[in-house]
Parts: structure tokens; C-alpha cells; sequence
């Protein structure tokens, strides 16, 4: 089968649509990990609320997790063998975070009274491992999976980084979705979350280009520096942004209650864009490019008429499911 498009761009075409689905993985569920992460120690009613905030959507949610990962697996095979081998313990153990959620969300909703504290915890737990394990994974991805103890220290504090990421745009989600006490203490939390946030991308994008030649020759060059300039100028104005924001909210009437969502979904988008930016054409850190990874051009043909077709369908009812449990969170019920 000839290929419809140029084989050269077959593989920036599913480097990008890779891109995507973990983008939105990333803010889709890392509000609700976020959320779950939260939930410890507050009173049964406040649980119940922001469990109730993200039961019509984490499980979507995760559905992009999969389709990144199976992209991954069918576009660049040899890449994902590469990183899978890397990461095999986090990955694990992410899984089991995910399992952990899974059951304790439905099991909660019908255990016994004296029960439901333990499923409670163990939903949190599963939420922070996910979390945990997820900037794990980051963080070897970008000192591309070294292997030492400064490395494993550098994952470690990325992997708390992004839990408060996490935690972040999970509180910017109930000043979305709470009311009362439950949103102003969502105000609360997100005003201290974000200076952990902060921190951990300035971690991140100092030791990027620290790690790589090529990573800091493409950051500090001319005219390179120009096309990248715009990404931390505009990361630096809505972290400012955010700040003055949070110090009025929440605001009479629930006004502008969407803001702080808004503008920690923009943070994630710029902190991605600055990775891709730094790291492509590589899919795996100076060692392997997209073209030298990916499937043949006739197989990625193929799997390209798939992917277009799946690729809408799960983001029009991710849409379409916010649209219909678009407002606040309402009393937790199960028919």
C-alpha cells in the first residue's frame, strides 16, 4: 500500500497527535488525581462533594492515558520499548495507583458506614501514588533515564513537583465546581499549591537544558533563544496572573469562578510546549529521533486512518459529557 501522505511527515504527524493525548491527559486527569489527593482528612460531606465533582468524568479522562500509550506503542514501537524497560517499576506501580482508584470509588459508594473511611483512604492513596509516579516518570525522561543517585533524587523531586501540579489545578477545579466552605478552602489550597507549582517548573526547566549540549545550544542560541522567549514571558505572566487572582477570590456571585482552571490549563499547555520544544525531534532524550523509531510508512498509513477516526470520537463525548454536568457539584448519589 502506497502511503496518501509524505513518509517524512507521517511521523511528526503521530509525534503530534501523541502530544496531544498526553496533554490532555495530563490536565483532563490531573484535575481529578488532584482532587483525590485533597480528599485526605476532609469531613465526610466535603468528601462527598468533590468525589461527586468528578464522577461523571475521571474515568474518560483516562482514556487519553491509553490512547497516548497505545500511539506510542503502534506508531513508534521501538521507542516504546525503550521507555516501558526504563520506566517498568513506576509504570507498575502507576498502575496499581490507577487500579486503587478504580475500585475505591465504586466500592465507597457501597460499603458499610464504618467501611467508607477505609475505601476513602485508599482512594487517596491510589490518587498520590498515580501522581507521584507519574513525575517520577518525568523526571527520568528528561535526564534521559540515567541511571545514579542524582538522577534518582532529581525523579523524586519531580515527582513531588507534580503532584503539587496536580493538587493545583484539582483545587482551581473545585473553585470551579464548590460552593461555600468547601470552594473557599479550594481558594486556599490553590493559593498554596501554586508556589509549589512554581517551584517545580523552575526546576524542571533549569535542569533541562543542564543535562543536554543540544538542549541548551537550542535554548541559548541565536536566533533559537527569539523562538523560545515567548514560553517563559508568558509562563511568568500567568503565574502572576494567578497570584493576584487568588488573593480576591472567591468573588461575589461566583463570578469569574472559571478563571483559575482556565489559567492552570494554560500553564500545563506552556510547560508542555517548552518540553517538546526542547526535546524534539528525539522520542527518546539523544538517543532515538521520531523517524528512526517509528512504524514503516505503509503501517503508520494505516494506522492513521484510526487514529483519525478515534481521536474525535473521544474528544466529542469528553466534551460533550462537560457540557452536560456543566455547573456545581451536586449532593453525591447513587441510584
Amino acid at each position: 500500500m502506497q502511503p496518501f501522505i509524505d513518509p517524512h511527515w507521517l511521523p511528526v504527524i503521530f509525534a503530534g497527535l501523541m502530544g496531544i493525548s498526553i496533554l490532555l491527559y495530563v490536565v483532563l486527569d490531573g484535575f481529578d488525581l488532584g482532587v483525590g489527593m485533597l480528599t485526605w482528612g476532609q469531613p465526610r460531606d466535603h468528601q462527598d462533594r468533590m468525589v461527586a465533582s468528578i464522577g461523571p468524568f475521571w474515568d474518560a479522562n483516562e482514556t487519553w492515558l491509553v490512547l497516548g500509550i497505545g500511539i506510542l506503542l503502534v506508531a513508534f514501537p521501538i521507542a516504546h520499548g525503550v521507555i516501558l524497560t526504563a520506566l517498568y517499576l513506576p509504570v507498575a506501580l502507576m498502575l496499581i495507583g490507577l487500579i486503587m482508584r478504580g475500585v475505591a470509588f465504586e466500592f465507597r459508594a457501597k460499603a458499610p458506614e464504618p467501611r467508607k473511611p477505609l475505601w476513602n483512604r485508599i482512594f487517596f492513596t491510589g490518587s498520590l501514588i498515580t501522581a507521584l509516579t507519574q513525575g517520577y516518570m518525568l523526571g527520568a525522561y528528561i535526564l534521559g533515564f540515567e541511571r545514579s543517585w542524582a538522577a534518582v533524587g532529581f525523579s523524586l523531586l519531580t515527582a513531588a513537583c507534580l503532584a503539587a501540579g496536580y493538587i493545583f489545578i484539582g483545587a482551581c477545579w473545585l473553585i470551579l465546581k464548590a460552593e461555600g466552605a468547601l470552594q473557599i478552602k479550594a481558594v486556599r489550597w490553590a493559593r498554596t499549591s501554586l508556589l509549589l507549582s512554581a517551584l517545580g517548573m523552575a526546576v524542571v526547566s533549569l535542569a533541562t537544558p543542564l543535562v543536554s549540549p543540544r538542549i541548551f545550544a537550542k535554548w541559548f542560541s541565536m536566533p533559537e533563544i527569539i523562538a523560545l522567549a515567548p514560553i517563559p514571558l508568558m509562563t511568568i505572566l500567568v503565574f502572576a496572573g494567578l497570584h493576584i487572582f487568588l488573593k480576591g477570590a472567591p468573588r461575589a456571585q461566583d463570578r469569574l469562578s472559571w478563571v483559575p482552571l482556565a489559567m492552570a490549563t494554560a500553564l500545563f499547555i506552556l510547560g508542555f510546549f517548552g518540553l517538546a520544544y526542547s526535546f524534539f525531534p528525539y522520542i527518546v532524550p539523544d538517543r532515538l529521533t521520531i523517524w528512526d523509531a517509528a512504524s514503516s510508512p505503509e503501517a503508520l498509513s494505516i494506522i492513521l486512518i484510526g487514529t483519525l477516526f478515534v481521536l474525535p470520537v473521544i474528544l466529542a463525548y469528553s466534551v460533550f459529557a462537560h457540557w452536560v454536568f456543566r455547573g456545581k457539584a451536586t449532593e453525591l448519589s447513587y441510584g
